[in-house]
């Protein structure tokens, strides 16, 4: 049977109940986000008169939670307004409702008893087949459906998000035996395919697989920090993007997470028995994780954890790390390590790890200590928590934002190596990994079709990875499909008669080289091909324009050359558009400038939800260069219908320009224009995104695509650039700009309304063109352009000036 899920209804809305109904809202999905009736009223409720049977009174614990869901930040929803999507209520009203519910969704507290309770009034009204979840992290899964119906048992299992939901994207389903096959498969593949989940199938043992290994390595470094004479902000250095982990390292993570988390996780495994001596000895708190625990100093909630906002002499804020053995907040000193310095050339955090473990300073034996205990230990994790390897390494990619596995790593330093690290450290690794040592193997390799495959303990063999049919991993393809490439770039084919073009510059920037790229990719697709991607799988899609060119070039006043340069990237994006075979373009996180500029010039976006995108030259000094200023202009003349629009559709596509807004997702870039509705496409799962892409430029290819024609653009005149200067004259007075932001906007303007124009014109985009080349030329010759563009490449965030 189809199963189709139209309603949910999340009981519990704290942060985790929020963010997963604020997640199903996203998608499209209606919620009900359903709390208890509140014990008592509070003091303005007594004042307003109301009583315990008032409705405000009775959804108070919702509705305020509800309020959070909408103000947080980071933005939990795509769009605010998605929250349109939520209907609050609680158990004592509301549950009844759950019998036309598709998906019921516990995420109350942390307590056995309160849960099974809870599942007691659910079967009350809960009609059968209906979907039953826990999001809960602690509780063995097999003991929450104890005493409950066969049907309900057979609809269970454990769906544990990660908080926050929107940004985390692992999702551990976890079954019992009583759980029907086919509904385990429901909920792997609805995770994946629909909320864009890298979903992963856990045993019930205790905290799973993604917490049981995360706060293993967590909690062995906290045994270690001290004896190596360390400093919270020593091992965050230590631990964060160097090797590819998130900024936030592993104290400030404690901090954020809070500290009672850590340990309520690291107490349960202890306390459960699952753990061998030498093992167990590590879910043992510290001293000093003891003593903060009793202080209360838990992180972010309690405002001081591992780290404390205070306020220096002169008054000013400074963040203090926590000397460990004093327990007294201090500055931290700027840390400085010689292994680091030998991984500076070195752009891949998975490539690093064989120079970091042979450092001889400290960090070279965090890392040997740190990496010798995590091998030994999901070494022995196979198969207590899991079957197989790679789902470990997806549990920890996608629930505590490591960049590779442990295993992935593993296979980086050498399965001997890593043996090596773990008895030094004082552990012995799993006889089947010592037996894969002896044969030389690894835990992963690539077929010849591009797919990883794994080897399996159990077979001893290798396998493959099941789903990776609906992906494309570039990285695999690399060896057997480059067509072409250079410094910056390649060329591959996804096959099919579509191929992809890859930005790889430092950063994804768009230089020469890239540019270069592009038009050769067009050229050959033309030629031999039906379609063109242009995709990547870095962080970003791309950061923008080579500043570092642009800055020479200006310093030098070599106008011929900037000149010729912004020609050629709006020629290479106006390819994008007028090209005879059908261009996708794939962006995904940070796309800004020439990036969000080359998006809007495809046939089609194949966007991941989580994109970033703006047009953001204002913050350097100058307007987009690239076509991006005609692109707006030309998709606000489409709106005009009368005055009122034309000034209002015109004036919000100018703000956005001139204020550098950038959509915090994609669904926000439909509202901006920089995606287009009805044509664009949102994908909520980043992994299946150049795959999709690749369907849709195959599928345009087959429709018989045809090379558009340059359109005709209606510009205002001057009437409209009058409205511009009284606005940018009430900012400058208002003190909201700086003189020189004013000159931006103003030059701005004059393009968007056409230049020097005394009526309402149709001109061609190759007029605009011009226009934007030559005003980006102007601002170039800027002292304050050249300040900011030289602030913007050392600090890397723009300067307002």
């Amino acid at each position: 049977m189809k199963r189709r899920i139209k309603h949910v209804t999340v009981l519990g809305s704290g942060i985790m109940g929020s963010g997963i109904a604020a997640h199903f809202a996203n998608i499209g999905v209606e919620v009900s986000l359903l709390d208890i009736v509140p014990f008592e009223l509070t003091e303005a409720e007594q004042k307003k008169g109301l009583t315990k049977d008032d409705k405000v009174v009775r959804n108070r614990i919702a509705a305020e939670n509800f309020e959070k869901l909408k103000k947080a930040s980071p933005a939990l929803l795509y769009s605010p307004k998605f929250a349109d999507r939520i209907k609050i209520g609680n158990f004592d009203d509301d549950l009844p409702k759950i019998k036309n519910t598709d998906w019921i969704i516990e995420v109350v507290v942390e307590r056995l008893d309160i849960k099974k309770s809870v599942y007691e009034k659910i079967e009350q009204f809960r009609k059968p087949g209906t979907l039953i979840s826990s999001n809960t992290s602690g509780i063995p899964i097999h003991l929450l459906t104890e005493g409950r119906s066969d049907d309900f048992k057979k609809y269970f299992a454990g769906t544990h998000f990660f908080n926050p939901v929107r940004y985390l994207p692992l999702l551990e389903i976890i079954p019992t035996n009583d759980t029907d096959p086919e509904i385990i498969d429901f909920y792997m593949n609805y995770g994946a395919k629909f909320l864009g989940k890298t979903t992963v199938l856990a045993k019930d043992t205790p905290a799973f697989i993604a917490n049981r290994i995360g706060v293993f390595s967590m909690m062995d470094l906290l045994h270690n920090v001290q004896k190596l004479g360390l400093t919270v902000s020593d091992v965050d250095k230590l631990t964060g993007p160097v090797i590819g982990r998130p900024k936030s390292a592993t104290f400030r993570t404690a901090d954020v997470v809070g500290l009672d988390t850590l340990v309520m996780v690291a107490n349960g495994v202890r306390q459960s028995g699952a753990e061998a001596n030498d093992f167990n000895d590590v879910f043992a708190l510290p001293d000093y994780i003891q003593k903060m625990m009793d202080n209360k100093w838990l992180g972010s909630k309690t405002e001081q954890g591992f780290y404390k906002k205070v306020k220096n002499a002169d008054g000013k804020s400074e963040i203090h790390g926590l000397n460990l053995d004093t327990l007294e907040y201090e500055l931290q000193g700027k840390s400085s390590f010689p292994t680091l310095e030998l991984t500076k050339s070195i752009d891949k955090p998975i490539d690093r790890f064989k120079v970091l473990i042979g450092g001889k300073d400290k960090a070279g034996e965090l890392y040997r200590k740190s990496l010798g205990a995590l091998f030994a230990y999901v070494s022995h994790k196979v198969p207590e928590i899991s079957d197989e390897v790679y789902k470990i390494d997806d549990a920890m990619r996608a629930g505590f934002g490591w960049e590779n596995g442990p295993f992935e790593i593993w296979d980086a330093v050498g399965v001997t190596k890593g043996i090596e690290l773990a008895k030094d450290a004082g552990y012995e690794v799993s006889d089947w990994v010592k037996a894969l040592g002896e044969k030389g193997e690894t835990f992963y390799k690539v077929n010849d079709e591009g797919q990883s495959i794994f080897y399996d303990k159990n077979s001893g063999n290798y396998n493959n990875i099941p789903g990776q049919d609906a992906f494309i991993i570039l990285d695999n393809i690399r060896k057997n499909k480059t067509l072409w490439s250079n410094s910056g770039a390649a060329i591959e084919d996804l096959g099919d008669g579509i191929i992809n073009f890859e930005i790889r510059s430092k950063m994804n920037s768009l230089g020469g080289e890239v540019l270069d790229g592009l038009n050769r990719a067009i050229d050959l697709a033309e030629k031999e091909y039906d379609g063109l991607v242009v995709g990547n799988q870095g962080t970003n899609f791309s950061v923008g324009a080579n500043l570092a060119m642009i800055l020479m070039m200006a310093i030098e006043q070599d106008w011929d050359d900037l000149n010729m340069a912004i020609a050629y990237f709006q020629k290479s994006m106006m390819r994008v558009r007028y090209s005879s075979i059908p261009v996708v373009v794939a962006p995904h996180g940070m796309t800004l400038g020439g990036g969000c500029e080359m998006t809007m010039h495809a046939d089609r976006v194949v966007a991941a939800a989580e994109t970033y995108i703006g047009l953001v030259e204002t913050g350097v000094g100058v307007i987009p260069g690239g076509g991006g200023t005609k692109e707006l202009t030309l998709r606000t003349s489409r709106e005009f219908h009368n005055d009122d629009v034309k000034n209002n559709r015109l004036r919000d596509a100018f703000m956005n320009i001139a204020m550098g807004k950038v959509a915090t997702s994609a669904y926000e870039a439909y509202d901006m224009g920089i995606l287009e509705k009805g044509k664009d496409i949102v994908s909520v799962s980043k992994n299946r995104q150049i795959a999709e892409a690749k369907k849709v430029a195959k599928l345009l290819a087959e429709q018989g695509y045809t090379q558009p024609i340059e359109q005709k653009v209606k510009v205002l005149g001057k009437d409209a650039l009058g409205m511009f200067y009284v606005g940018t004259d009430q900012m400058l007075t208002g003190n909201y700009i700086s003189e020189h932001d004013k000159k931006i906007a103003d030059k701005l303007a004059n393009v968007m309304v056409g230049g020097n124009l005394s009526e309402p014109t149709v001109v061609t985009e190759q007029y605009l063109l011009n226009l934007e080349r030559e005003t980006f030329l102007s601002l170039c010759g800027e002292r304050k352009t050249l300040e900011r563009i030289q602030y913007m490449l050392q600090n890397g965030k723009p300067l307002r000036n």
